[in-house]
């Protein structure tokens, strides 16, 4: 069975099915120079200079959690998407699939949490759209916005411009998010008190890009750490060399992953990013990220490597190694 074949739920896991079906359908048929690098925003020329642009949907369920909420979610996923290409974010539009019964002060609520995400942001929402369909036929409420921004000149952030020797830094602690919205819907009573790390990214990327020497970045949501850096090292040709013991995750995100059976590494994150550094620029990125706080426990992880077949490899606790794939399936649905 192909990608097209039928829809699966592992379609939109952000992960091996969900490239095949980008690839197999929507790069196909769609095809253009801003769409074929296929990063977080596309870049849109124009006379004046260039802008990123992205549009997201979500469909997380429940729709709060500890630490945000859908509306919070769709705001920061947006403002992030646009900030890890180096633009600065301008407007936002939101659109709402609404189900017939949705009671009206929890929108108040969500919308009002949207408002305080966008003024941290420092982002406007400026248009939107809103259908309702019958009861039933959708699951509550449906979120998709769209971001502009600007991208300064002189600016270029791609993972096509990852070298040999880059340092891989990672902003904070991974699977807090998942973790989070899994222990809600279910119900499962973890203790640890994890919460969402929901959070607009776009003033710790500044502050990372005052220091010379980030050439790409890159926003860990679907498919967690691991998928991502499949999809740089396909795209610059390097290996990906990930120091376990040095990637930040706190110990109650990590005991309720193992106590659920999830890799950290694969698990989705709403507020965390990460960075390629020339080699002689990491110390300085990292100081930056630290100063800022969305990136106080910012780690270097590992690093890029020149080798015959690219692949993204855990040296582990143990002292083996592994070979992490792109993420196989659906691991947690309906996350973001």
């Amino acid at each position: 069975m192909t990608a097209v074949d039928k829809i699966v739920l592992g379609h939109g896991s952000g992960g091996r099915l969900s490239r095949e079906l980008v690839e197999d359908v929507f790069l196909k048929s769609f095809f253009n120079a801003s769409l074929s690098p296929l990063e977080d925003s596309a870049e849109v020329r124009f006379p004046g200079g260039t802008l990123a642009f992205t549009t997201d949907s979500y469909v997380v369920t429940p729709v709060e959690f500890p630490g945000a909420d859908i509306g919070r979610v769709a705001v920061c996923g947006t403002v992030n998407d646009l900030a890890v290409k180096g633009a600065r974010p301008l407007a936002l539009s939101a659109g709402f699939i609404l189900e017939e019964g949705f009671p009206g002060a929890l929108l108040k609520k969500i919308t009002a949490s949207m408002r305080r995400a966008a003024d941290e942001a420092g982002v406007s929402i400026v248009t939107g759209d809103t259908k309702v369909v019958e009861k039933g036929k959708a699951d509550g409420i449906f979120i998709n916005t769209s971001g502009i921004g600007l991208i300064p000149g002189g600016r270029k952030l791609s993972s096509y411009s990852v070298k040999p020797g880059d340092v891989i830094i990672v902003s904070g602690n991974l699977a807090d998010h998942g973790v989070a919205v899994m222990n809600a819907r279910d119900r499962l009573g973890l203790e640890g008190n994890i919460k969402s790390d929901a959070a607009p990214l776009n003033g710790l990327v500044e502050a990372a890009l005052k220091v010379p020497g980030v050439r790409a970045m890159r926003d860990i949501t679907r498919g967690g750490l691991a998928t991502v850096l499949n999809e740089v090292s396909g795209a610059c040709g390097l290996t990906a060399e990930v120091d376990e013991e040095a990637v930040p995750v706190s110990s109650a995100a990590r005991n309720a992953c193992a106590l659920l059976g999830l890799d950290p590494l694969y698990v989705a994150n709403e507020g965390k990013l990460v960075l390629f550094a020339a080699p002689g620029a990491a110390a300085g990125i990292l100081k930056a990220l630290r100063s800022h706080r969305y990136g106080k426990n910012a780690r270097a992880a590992g690093r890029m490597l020149k080798e015959k077949k690219p692949q993204v490899r855990l040296k582990t606790s143990i002292g083996g190694s592994r070979i992490m794939l792109m993420l196989e399936g659906e691991q947690l649905p309906r996350i973001c």
